[in-house]
């Protein structure tokens, strides 16, 4: 989490990224965004209970199918990887190195290219 932290600490803003941290259903974010929030969670949590319903959820806060599959697809990655870090011990990045490789995450997104070249 830290590493995705950083990068939505430079988007957000520090103070929004730690309402967010804190709590994010009362952080102040765009609807659109606490409607992602509320699927991908469900998605990581209790992915057997995800529906339809689930996306028409999202859709009608705003959000295009295009974005929501996008970051469905990206929850679906990060559980993946967060689950084989823990499973064997892969070291995290200080906050700061992370900090610095915010813009370019945002900015590159996390293709596997842009990813090589954070390296």
């Amino acid at each position: 989490m830290r590493s995705h932290g950083a990068v939505a600490s430079h988007a957000l803003g520090e103070e929004v990224w730690r309402a967010v941290e804190e709590d994010w259903r009362s952080a102040p974010l765009r609807p659109e965004l606490k409607a992602t929030l509320v699927f991908l969670e469900k998605q990581t949590l209790a992915p057997e209970e995800l529906t339809a319903a689930d996306a028409d959820l999202v859709r009608a806060a705003g959000v295009s199918d295009a974005a929501l599959r996008d970051a469905a697809t990206v929850c679906a990655m990060f559980n993946m990887i967060v689950r084989l870090a823990d499973s064997f011990g892969w070291d995290i990045p200080s906050w700061d190195a992370l900090l610095q490789r915010a813009p370019l995450m945002l900015e590159n997104g996390y293709e596997l290219e842009a990813i090589f070249q954070r390296m």
